[in-house]
């Protein structure tokens, strides 16, 4: 390396880089360090000047070389470091079984062979999944076969040059606190490959299969049904389902099917796993573009839904029929609020309240949920961001109150307590049924939309996500964090800040007045909230999964004319663009 570019590289670089030169590693890996050495220093300094860490969503990062890339030496350290953890923590247990499957990403495959010859050689018993599986059944598989861990090797809807893995505890929920910072600390005890045991335990791995998916598709079964007549006679919707190239075709259609729909029309092309998502720029379902194949054959075939889930087959999205009869995407706050009023109004239909029940959303995701379920008498959660915080609060329910439904803003929604994640699978089949239970009354899922607002207000919300890649723009995420909290807005899309929302300090304020009061969260995360005189609110926050910074706009109003709801649309967006535009963004 010349001069010039090694004085371009910080001395944490340098200490990574030389870590592995000299380390227990390939030499096909050490050649690709010394040729980004030598041509690429800036590549270089990305790949190495920090360890990836679990996030709300585990271990994830672009593959290739490095402490910061995904590759099998940062997954079988990660991997070592979980087996090390989970040694301790289950000490008591004469055996302890982990459960693995993964998605169609390039190199999932791989990564989950390693994960689990890594996990058989410590002497655990391994559940490995013969093919490619959604993320939730992973979820569900860890609590039907007793395992006290689990490992999905996806990165979800990332960009094709990602992959990851979810780390998952015995309850079939993702890692929380204290466990994610324990096996973060154990796995930065792993320095060398060296310590790693990467081979030794062949015997260990059990292959499971179809099995599993039985059981977990009867599970999902009893779930769901809420409105049986109005499925058997409308049977015969015309539903677009597409995978966006992942796992979602495993399992998905044969959902639909057994919850008694017979019209799944498919697109083949998206069919087919490929972890390139050749025929999507992103395999991202909150992206509209992403449904656009899914949308053109529902207009060839004269669908009334259309279904996608992302590759890993955990988020959901969907587009249906507005009052001029094109398709419209709708966002994932619209999507949850029609599933909990659904769940709710038929519960209560069937005498099935009883005072324990609850509903739960995250901190970001529209207050209409809260509304909705204040109406029914049903009790709403706010927790952070990541399903894993979803599921929390289940487990510390769990078998006192019962567990309806929630979901997050992200196209993410669970129903009861079978899967401790969101859950595609059952979501699909819950739009089916709604879409179905909707049709019954008259009325298409768009109808339904706005019989929601028209009866709590109408919610509008807005996400604007702003991407700053490498080690330079964690700062400058960093510093707009900073500068959000010592120069807060004092107004927003015309009306004053009334309150603002510290979550890393757990404390909240009036804008008038002096005295702090506390949020009642578990712990602290970064995120902050300004709400104003007229209820509008905003939320900040970096990514857990992606180099981002995440903004969230809320905005509502009385709803009291359907025939004006594109009037009071474009009112309410004209107001969020005026917070955009307050916010300096």
């Amino acid at each position: 390396m010349s001069e010039t570019n090694q004085e371009m590289l910080s001395p944490q670089v340098l200490d990574n880089v030389n870590s592995w030169l000299n380390g227990s590693y390939d030499e096909e890996t050490k050649n690709q360090v010394r040729d980004l050495m030598q041509s690429n220093p800036k590549e270089l300094a990305e790949s190495f000047y920090r360890s990836l860490e679990f996030g709300t969503g585990g271990l994830r990062g672009i593959m290739g070389v490095g402490t910061n890339r995904m590759n099998k030496y940062t997954v079988g350290m990660a991997t070592q470091g979980l087996a090390n953890y989970l040694k301790q923590s289950f000490a008591d247990l004469p055996q302890i079984k982990v459960a693995i499957a993964y998605d169609c990403r390039n190199n999932s495959e791989s990564f989950s062979k390693i994960v689990a010859d890594i996990f058989a050689a410590n002497g655990f018993h391994v559940y490995l999944f013969d093919a490619l599986r959604p993320t939730p059944e992973l979820s569900f598989a860890i609590r039907q076969l007793g395992c006290q861990s689990g490992v999905m090797v996806t990165a979800s809807h990332n960009p094709k040059e990602y992959n990851g893995y979810k780390a998952y505890w015995s309850d079939g929920a993702q890692v929380t606190a204290p466990h994610d910072t324990n096996i973060i600390a154990e796995v930065n005890k792993i320095t060398d490959p060296a310590q790693v045991q990467f081979s030794g335990g062949s015997g260990r791995i059990e292959i499971i299969g179809k099995e599993v998916d039985e059981a977990y598709l009867s599970g999902i079964g009893g779930l769901l049904r809420l409105s049986p007549e109005a499925i058997e006679r409308h049977k015969d919707l015309k539903i677009v389902y597409t995978p966006l190239h992942g796992c979602g075709v495993q399992l998905v259609p044969e959902m639909l099917a057994r919850a008694g729909f017979t019209s799944v029309i498919h697109v083949p092309e998206q069919d087919v796993n490929d972890g390139n998502f050749p025929t999507v720029h992103s395999p991202n379902p909150e992206e509209p573009a992403a449904l656009q194949m899914a949308i053109d054959k529902a207009v060839a075939t004269g669908a009334e839904l259309v279904l996608a889930t992302d590759p890993d087959a955990d988020r959901i999205a969907m587009a249906v029929r507005n009052k001029k009869g094109d398709f419209i995407t709708l966002n994932g706050n619209q999507t949850n609020s029609i599933f909990i009023y659904y769940l709710l109004r038929r519960w209560k239909e069937q005498g099935k309240l009883q005072g324990k029940e609850y509903v739960i959303k995250t901190i970001v995701t529209t207050n209409l949920i809260a509304a909705i379920a204040d109406a029914f008498g049903v009790e709403c959660y706010d927790c952070y961001t990541g399903f894993k915080h979803i599921a929390e609060v289940v487990r510390r329910h769990e078998g006192t109150k019962t567990f309806i439904g929630g979901g997050e803003e992200s196209f993410g929604f669970n129903v009861g307590e079978l899967v401790r994640d969101k859950d595609a699978v059952v979501s699909c089949a819950l739009a089916a049924e709604v879409a179905a239970w909707a049709k019954e009354r008259g009325m298409t899922m768009f109808d339904l939309l706005l019989d929601v607002y028209y009866k709590f207000r109408y919610y509008r919300e807005r996400q604007i996500s702003i991407t700053k890649k490498g080690k330079d723009g964690l700062e400058a995420i960093q510093q707009m964090m900073r500068n959000f909290r010592e120069n807060p807005p004092k107004k927003l899309g015309g009306s004053e800040v009334k309150q603002i929302f510290d979550y890393d300090t757990l404390m909240w304020k009036f804008t008038a007045y002096a005295p702090l009061h506390p949020i009642d969260q578990p712990a602290a995360s970064n995120v902050l909230q300004y709400v104003t005189y007229d209820e509008s609110i905003v939320s900040v926050r970096p990514s857990g999964t992606e180099p981002k910074i995440k903004f969230y706009f809320g905005v509502r109003e009385n709803f009291y004319n359907k025939d004006k709801f594109d009037q009071l649309t474009a009112e309410l967006d004209k107001k969020i663009d005026d917070m955009i535009a307050d916010l300096k963004l």
